[in-house]
């Protein structure tokens, strides 16, 4: 499998026949800017959120260019990652245009405490950005993947998932929490017949609960048997897709990671999507995009750890770090687990949630490892064999 390093471009830059142009995306209107072969003036333009504008002002500037006696052999487009997300330079690609998508917290900005920023501004910025990294330097700006629409479907499963169950536990909450405020803290909200048993509820003053609160659970409840009813049907459909088609896809990577014990379907479907079937660089670029690397503060004699750098994928990091504790009590044996048991014994609590961070990263790495090139990790116990 090829790995890319986005953080730099590959390609030589002949900037005589490359025209760039850079697009900061709003809502309800784009801001074009380009850097044209030929002209003495560097282009702005605003246009609606229309892609097929954004291809006709390209052609003509690439006409113009050329009246001015250039020749125009490659157009450069980039622009933020943000809520259009990828579909744009998917769309510009399949139309001769190299397009490429920019992480947004690899721009350096300036560190004035109050410093302008306007979209005019912030395309000078972006352009100064895209120039570098196409010159091949690095640390001028990373470039973030462009997944296929494929891709991109796979993840909606796990993704929605994860929201309707923390939505599911909101509910309970708010339930739980309107249920204390009338001294009743005994009663399962959870149970299948729970709303049958409300009628029959009593107070710690024996009064049956209110009538607008007694309405109000009854359809919390039947908005948490909707949400329990659609989660089941994710799961049940991830399932049938295993089983009809296990070598379809990504789906050899899930079972690989699934056959492990204390790794659920719902855990492994999330990290091939999120982070394992992306083509990273290397173990230290796992690790990043895992949002599991450390933020020093070191000046001089001085240094100290600010805590993670919380920069990269915010699923990724919360699911490495729950797996990393049910590591330490499906996987004793492991070395990893060892490996953490030896460096917290008699540590206190606060040592042990930051080792578990680093036991999360190690983890993460392993897998990558095992998904990738077949390693697995020491010690490890799988599911046994049915």
């Amino acid at each position: 499998m090829k790995r890319n390093d986005l953080s730099r471009s590959l390609v030589a830059f002949d900037q005589a026949s490359t025209m760039v142009a850079v697009v900061e995306l709003s809502f309800r209107s784009w801001l074009v800017a380009g850097l044209v072969p030929g002209l003495t003036r560097q282009p702005l333009k605003k246009l609606g959120p229309d892609a097929q504008a954004l291809l006709t002002l390209l052609r003509r500037w690439q006409g113009e260019a050329t009246k001015a006696g250039s020749t125009i052999n490659r157009i450069v487009v980039a622009f933020e990652a943000g809520r259009d997300g990828f579909w744009l330079a998917r769309w510009l690609r399949a139309r001769g245009i190299e397009a490429y998508v920019i992480h947004p917290t690899s721009i350096p900005v300036s560190r004035e405490h109050r410093r302008a920023k306007t979209d005019r501004l912030d395309t000078g910025l972006l352009m100064r950005a895209v120039l570098g990294w196409l010159r091949g330097e690095p640390k001028h700006c990373s470039m973030a993947a462009i997944p296929t629409i494929a891709e991109e479907d796979a993840r909606r499963p796990n993704r929605e998932h994860q929201t309707l169950v923390q939505e599911r536990t909101r509910i309970v909450n708010r339930m739980k929490a309107t249920l204390i405020r009338f001294g009743i803290r005994t009663f399962n909200v959870k149970l299948r017949k729970a709303s049958d048993r409300l009628a029959v509820l009593r107070s710690p003053e024996d009064e049956p609960l209110p009538p607008n609160t007694g309405a109000e659970l009854r359809r919390d409840m039947a908005r948490l048997q909707l949400i329990r009813d659609q989660i089941k049907v994710i799961e049940e459909a991830r399932l049938q897709q295993l089983k009809h088609a296990p070598r379809k896809g990504t789906h050899p990577m899930l079972l690989m990671l699934a056959e492990i014990l204390g790794v659920g379907v719902e855990t492994a479907d999330m990290l091939v999507h999120e982070v394992l079937s992306r083509k990273l660089r290397d173990q230290r670029a796992v690790a990043r995009y895992g949002g599991l690397t450390g933020a020093p503060d070191e000046s001089g004699t001085k240094r100290r750890e600010k805590g993670l750098a919380r920069a990269g994928n915010a699923r990724v990091r919360r699911g490495m770090i729950q797996l990393a504790w049910r590591w330490l009590t499906h996987q004793k044996n492991s070395e990893l687990a060892q490996w953490y048991q030896t460096r917290t014994t008699g540590a206190k609590p606060a040592a042990r949630k930051t080792m578990i961070v680093a036991l999360a990263r190690k983890l993460l790495i392993a897998l990558w490892r095992y998904v990738t090139t077949g390693e697995m990790p020491a010690g490890v116990t799988l599911h046994p064999a049915t």
